[in-house]
């Protein structure tokens, strides 16, 4: 509430660039950054770090359960976007789940709630752009991970360095949320890195689940740290995006 939100977005990846610069070019030097598609690596890199703009964004004016929630409906559109750009066939299950996910969306953010607002867009905007971004990962699957990880890093705190500028980076800003803004480039790193391993380690499917429970943490850490409650429409809703995940 306090800072601009590029300034935050900055100090997510950038944290995470460095400690992987630190942590992996002893190891790999330039092999980090190399790749034969190198402009899909860029293009996808570039649409991580605007998906953390509009998601952030959306904290700034929604209730933290709600954003995520909607954030949730990335499977639906990656369904979608993968039948439009890789080809993948409709199948009845999956237009059903598709209906299924859309409809709990709309019990989210529906006429006369709180969260019917101009600020559910940036909720629904980072889901389309992680969405198109999962869809690049899929195509760029035989590629290292830790490549795979590296580029949206850097590409996102130079992205994020050259709109500082325009977004008061001179803000004054006490130690103490100095550390947490810190804090949060490190845990989405460790986030991210634990991301990683367990989908090296177990498939897809069986994951899933486990996932989901984002959700609920979410609706947890918006009770407890900020004194908000879903209401009987928002859990269905959450129930039914998680459903049709799953």
């Amino acid at each position: 509430q306090r800072y601009p939100v590029p300034l935050l977005v900055w100090a997510r990846y950038g944290v995470q660039a460095l400690a992987m610069a630190l942590w992996l070019l002893p190891q790999m030097g330039a092999a980090l950054v190399r790749t034969n598609r190198l402009g899909m690596h860029l293009a996808r890199a570039a649409i991580l770090p605007f998906s953390s703009l509009c998601f952030f964004s959306a904290l700034k004016y929604l209730p933290l359960a709600e954003a995520t929630a909607i954030n949730y409906g990335t499977p639906v559109l990656v369904i979608l976007l993968a039948v439009i750009f890789l080809g993948e066939r409709m199948t009845r299950p999956r237009i059903a789940l598709v209906m299924a996910g859309i409809a709990g969306m709309f019990l989210i953010v529906r006429p006369g709630s709180a969260v019917f607002q101009g600020a559910a867009l940036f909720a629904l905007g980072a889901s389309l752009l992680y969405g198109t971004f999962q869809i690049l990962t899929r195509t760029l699957a035989r590629e290292d991970s830790r490549v795979l990880l590296f580029y949206p890093a850097l590409v996102g705190t130079l992205l994020m360095t050259a709109m500082l500028p325009w977004f008061g980076v001179d803000v004054a800003m006490p130690w103490a949320d100095i550390a947490l803004v810190a804090l949060s480039g490190i845990l989405g790193t460790i986030g991210h890195f634990l991301f990683i391993l367990a989908f090296q380690r177990a498939p897809a499917s069986a994951l899933t689940p486990f996932t989901y429970v984002h959700l609920v943490w979410a609706t947890l850490a918006g009770w407890i740290v900020f004194g908000n409650f879903p209401d009987a429409w928002t859990l269905a809703g959450m129930a039914v995006i998680s459903g049709s995940g799953l």
